[in-house]
């Protein structure tokens, strides 16, 4: 893959990832990408949701910080309506 190319942006704001770049990491219309941007530095991160596996792991793992920290169900209803408030 070559690694380093050049780009610009539009006038809308777009860039195109290259074509080599795209093929080689197998990019599709639509995916999804965190835009984190310092000083003269962008960085492209593509969103992939967790396997079925891993999200499975992610909700044991929360039902047992949970029950460790002593959560109701009605704590973690509340918090919810407090942030979507």
């Amino acid at each position: 893959m070559k690694s380093i190319s050049t780009t610009k942006m539009s006038s809308k704001g777009q860039i195109v990832i290259p074509e080599e770049i795209r093929k080689a990491l197998k990019l599709m219309s639509g995916d999804q990408f965190v835009v984190l941007g310092e000083r003269d530095v962008i960085i492209l991160k593509m969103v992939t949701p967790p396997s079925m596996k891993d999200f499975d792991h992610l909700v044991q793992e929360s039902r047992k910080q949970a029950k460790k920290a002593r959560m109701k169900k009605k704590d973690i209803q509340d918090a919810i309506d407090k942030v979507r408030s």
